[in-house]
Formats: C-alpha cells, sequence, structure tokens
C-alpha cells in the first residue's frame, strides 16, 4: 500500500510540473512581450553594474533616440513577419526615400512638405514593388526582399550622386524630426514621438480591425484564411504597401536624427530590424506576435550597443550578445509552438 501511494504521489508531482510547464507556455504565447521584457530588465542592470554613466536620465534620453530609427523600421518589418514574410530591403527603403526627399527639396527646389510626399509615395511604391513580386509571380520573400535590396541601393547611389544633402541644404520640414525635447534630465527628439505614435496606431489596427485580424490570419493559416474568405494576395500586398510607408517615414526619422540625407546611412538597419521583431517576440513563422514586443527588442539591440560603448568594452561583443539572443528567441518560440499544438 506504501509503494502504490509513494507512486501516486510522484505521478502527481509531475502532473503539477508539467501544468506548472503548460500554463508558462500559454503565458508566454499569449503576451509574446514578456520574455523580451525581462531581457531588457536585465540588459539594463547588467550595464548599470558595469557604468555607473549608463541608465541615468540623460542616457536613457540618448538611447530613446538611438532607438528612433530601428524601432520606427521594426514597426513595418513586424507587420510584414506576422504574415510570414520578411523584407531583407527595409534599410534600402528608408534611405533611398529619405535622399528622394532631400534631393528634390534641394536640387529641384520643390517645398519641404511637397518633397516629404514625394518620399512617402517612394516608400509606398517600394513596398508595392516587393509585394506585387511575392503575390503574382509567386517568389519568396526573402528572394524578392534580397533582390530588391540591390535595387534600391543602387538606385539610391545612382540618384544621390554619391553626395550628402547636409544640414544646411535641408529644408526645414524634413529636419523637423530631430527638435529636441527636454523633460527635465530626460531629453527625446520629435522622431522618437513620432516612433512611439506608430507604435501606438499599428499596436490598435492589429487588435481592433479587420485588417489586422486578417493579418494575423494569414500568417497563421494561409488556407484556412483563404477558405475563411480572406484575399490573402490583398492583405499581403497591403502590408508591404504600409511597410513601405513606415519604411519611409523612417527615412524623415533618419535625416532628423543625423541632420544630413547620406546615401551611406542605415548600414545595419536591416538586420537590426529583423533582429529587433525576432527578440521580441513575433513568431518567424507568421500569425503570433505584438508590435510592442519590438519596441522593446529594438530598444535591447540599442541598449547593448550603447552599452558596450559606454563601458568601453569591443563592439565585438554586440554581435555576440545579440547572435545568442536571436538563437534563444527562436528556439523559445519553436518550444511555444509545439506546447499550441
Amino acid at each position: 500500500m506504501s509503494d502504490a501511494i509513494a507512486g501516486y504521489d510522484a505521478a502527481e508531482e509531475f502532473l503539477d510540473r508539467q501544468s506548472t510547464i503548460k500554463r508558462v507556455q500559454a503565458v508566454l504565447h499569449t503576451y509574446p512581450w514578456l520574455s523580451p521584457a525581462v531581457v531588457l530588465a536585465i540588459t539594463l542592470v547588467i550595464f548599470r553594474i558595469a557604468s555607473s554613466k549608463f541608465a541615468t536620465p540623460t542616457d536613457l534620453g540618448v538611447i530613446a533616440q538611438q532607438t528612433a530609427v530601428v524601432g520606427t523600421v521594426a514597426v513595418g518589418q513586424t507587420l510584414i513577419i506576422l504574415t510570414g514574410g520578411i523584407d531583407l530591403s527595409c534599410g534600402a527603403i528608408m534611405v533611398f526615400s529619405s535622399m528622394v526627399m532631400a534631393k528634390t527639396a534641394f536640387d529641384q527646389g520643390v517645398p519641404g512638405p511637397v518633397a516629404l510626399a514625394i518620399g512617402l509615395v517612394v516608400g509606398c511604391l517600394a513596398g508595392a514593388f516587393n509585394g506585387f513580386l511575392i503575390t503574382r509571380v509567386k517568389l519568396p520573400p526573402f528572394i524578392v526582399t534580397l533582390g530588391s535590396l540591390g535595387i534600391f541601393t543602387s538606385l539610391t547611389l545612382l540618384y544621390a550622386t554619391g553626395r550628402t544633402v547636409r544640414n544646411t541644404e535641408l529644408a526645414r520640414q524634413l529636419k523637423w524630426l530631430g527638435k529636441p525635447i527636454d523633460l527635465g534630465g530626460f531629453r527625446i527628439t520629435t522622431g522618437v514621438i513620432v516612433m512611439l505614435a506608430l507604435y501606438a496606431v499599428s499596436a490598435y489596427i492589429l487588435r481592433y480591425t479587420a485588417w489586422g485580424t486578417h493579418v494575423y490570419a494569414v500568417g497563421d493559416d494561409p488556407d484556412a484564411a483563404r477558405l475563411a474568405g480572406i484575399q490573402n494576395s490583398r492583405v499581403i500586398v497591403s502590408v508591404y504597401v504600409a511597410a513601405g510607408f513606415i519604411f519611409a517615414i523612417a527615412g524623415w526619422v533618419l535625416i532628423g536624427r543625423v541632420n544630413a540625407a547620406s546615401p551611406n546611412s542605415g548600414i545595419d538597419t536591416n538586420l537590426d530590424s529583423i533582429t529587433a521583431v525576432v527578440i521580441g517576440g513575433t513568431s518567424l513563422f507568421g500569425g503570433r506576435g505584438r508590435v510592442i514586443g519590438s519596441l522593446i527588442g529594438a530598444l535591447i539591440v540599442t541598449s547593448v550597443d550603447h552599452g558596450l560603448s559606454v563601458a568601453g568594452l569591443d563592439q565585438s561583443y554586440k554581435q555576440l550578445a545579440i547572435g545568442g539572443l536571436i538563437i534563444v528567441a527562436v528556439t523559445a518560440d519553436q518550444w511555444i509552438r509545439r506546447a499550441r499544438a
């Protein structure tokens, strides 16, 4: 009898342990931004211990400003990855749009607001180009955007003729997102405010509109979405167009950030934005994730980069840390997906 009771207790303990794991998996599936939030907190604590200059109010303002560009691009990248796609050309679209804004205003004498609008249209057209090739020509998103990365990079160099449009040559409206805002010892720019506004709007659209529901449905199960009456191709094209628009806004943020429009800026934005989205808990397989997670992921990427600089450490450690975080994030995503199945 005692052996039977002992066996029962062991089985009960094992079942309790299993149920706890299932509960953790369920929570992480519902709130995919929780794990990156913990990682961000740990990152801030570690670098704060390494350097007393890190994470002061002034320093946090610098981190926020440095996050503005990657964080903005990550909004558009999140929309695309939610559909099960990916965009390797996001940084190239951003830089191309910024050069179009700057040069049409400076070389052609177009008013600043009109030049800005032209740059935003260029971003939308670039996104539509990617979306058309993916949905109509039936090419994989990875191949399409890898090719368009080269196309938009070349167009930027040809259009800019290798020349940077500097601060004094920029239209006043194009520099507006670099305007500083002092909040005590915490200093940000209007570009940071625009980035946060994009996150708020995107979060609302994804959660409370039919279009947002369709984005998740297409990424989660394209066949089921099609059987439910959703036009997958239209959704995917609209996502790439919306992302192109957001990448163009990121180009505007970039101009304000560096106070210039250069064809050589934003070199690492492509990979940094994908890293931010993946670390932020959005599944590379589509259908699961929140834009707030991408913001946290962008803050992690920026904090690691900035923290290494403040602590006087080799920047090679950034690639080590980010690479490890990507592997952990994808492994966690696989674990959560298996639990769901």
